[in-house]
């Protein structure tokens, strides 16, 4: 497991971590310390006892409302004056003995509830020239000469431990500062990836119901269309069987053509919705249209089809509509022939397909199911789509796409 070791023994061994350890024990240790070196003043000064103890006595109880009592610096500003009364009058009465040790304590509580480094640096400046200041007037009191120079030469040891202490104390809980930054940091980023993956899935899921309500909607739209159309040919062909076998063999042969078609949307469909890939081009899946549309119908389509690329959505948008221009060439005007085009100029892709059908006055097309659907397909792929028809001059669909990047 994470954070644990195998003990020789097989079982399982934390380890130590000292962030946590001194963020636990730290001011408790301080404390002992503080009161273990308080102890050994006393012991060591017999003489002075009288004064020692209860100056000692109220130096161990104020920290220990200030460790545990007081959470902000404002509170405690009392405390360390008073801190300094009681160091004055300990360095008095002990000579300075174990002075800077009980300094050095009183400033490790502060270094560990600093989070910052330039309060540590102020308040060890601070510290150091009090200690000074200390040290000159209990000599003072006790009538010595006051000399600056003189009192930094006797305490030179102590200064040095205290400047020692600074650094060693402070590199250490810089460390920790930053490895508690880090690990939150890190632990931040890895709930972030983890919502960015529950998100992902989500995205996923959310894509495929909707690319399988997209197929559900072709299938029903297109395949439920041509199939509808078929009957309505076939039931046409019925009805002028016997008076017009020319016309009743066009309308079977269109409603052939369109069940054809018909199927291939259900295959196409099925296979997406079973993840099948083909491999086929988009120029193979629209000769293939081409030739299902002749085979056995008496249609002549000639064609001039560039090779390009394009993703699914636009492939399939390219295939249905040729498929409904050449269905509704048949239906609606008797179409015989057509020329297809699909050709790729810079950055968009060009569609064409003309018929020698009846035609129409174009002020007179009204558009239904499936020209309506053109339009809106090609505006949702970001291209466009016109139409252009004359009475006796057949129709034809323009369409453009803009060509997909390569990558």
């Amino acid at each position: 497991m994470k954070g644990q070791d195998k003990s020789p023994l097989g079982g399982e061994r934390k380890k130590f971590d000292l962030q946590k350890f001194l963020a636990s024990y730290g001011k408790t240790i301080v404390f002992v310390l503080l009161i273990a070196v308080t102890a050994t003043l006393m012991a060591n000064n017999p003489e002075n006892a009288l004064w020692i103890v209860p100056v000692g006595g109220v130096l161990v109880v104020e920290n220990a409302v200030k460790f545990w009592a007081l959470n902000s610096y404002g509170k405690k500003i009392v405390c360390y004056v008073l801190d300094t009364v009681c160091l004055l009058l300990l360095t008095y009465f002990s000579d300075g003995n174990l002075i800077s040790t009980l300094y050095m304590i009183i400033l490790s509580e502060f270094y560990l509830s600093q989070p910052k480094l330039g309060g540590a640096v102020a308040m060890f400046i601070c510290e150091t020239i009090l200690f000074l200041v200390v040290l000159m007037v209990s000599s003072a009191l006790k009538g010595a000469r006051i000399d600056i120079v003189t009192t930094i030469v006797n305490a030179v040891n102590d200064l040095l431990l205290l400047t020692m202490h600074f650094f060693i104390f402070n590199f250490v809980l810089q460390i920790m500062h930053k490895n508690r930054e880090i690990a939150a940091a890190l632990n931040e980023l890895n709930e972030s990836n983890e919502k960015l993956r529950r998100a992902n899935r989500e995205l996923q899921e959310i894509t495929a119901l909707e690319e399988r309500q997209r197929i559900a909607k072709d299938i029903h739209d297109t395949a439920g269309h041509s199939i509808t159309t078929v009957i309505m040919q076939t039931e046409a062909a019925k009805l002028v069987l016997d008076r017009d076998p020319e016309e009743a063999k066009k309308r079977i042969a269109a409603a052939n053509l369109q069940a054809k078609h018909a199927l291939e949307e259900l295959r196409e469909s099925v296979h997406l919705l079973s993840g099948i890939d083909e491999h086929s081009t988009l120029r193979d899946d629209l000769l293939s249209i081409l030739h299902d549309s002749t085979d056995g119908t008496g249609i002549v389509i000639r064609s001039d089809v560039d090779d390009v690329t394009l993703c699914d959505a636009k492939r399939r948008f390219l295939c249905n509509t040729l498929k409904e221009g050449i269905s509704n060439g048949l239906r609606h005007g008797g179409a015989t022939a057509f020329y297809f085009e699909l050709k790729r100029e810079g950055d968009v892709i060009r569609f064409l397909l003309s018929d020698n059908g009846r035609g129409m006055d174009l002020s007179a097309l009204r558009e239904g199911f499936g020209l309506k659907g053109m339009h809106r397909r090609a505006e949702s792929l970001g291209g466009t789509v016109w139409f252009e028809t004359e009475e006796g001059e057949g129709f034809e669909i323009h369409l453009t796409l803009p060509a997909d990047k390569e990558s």
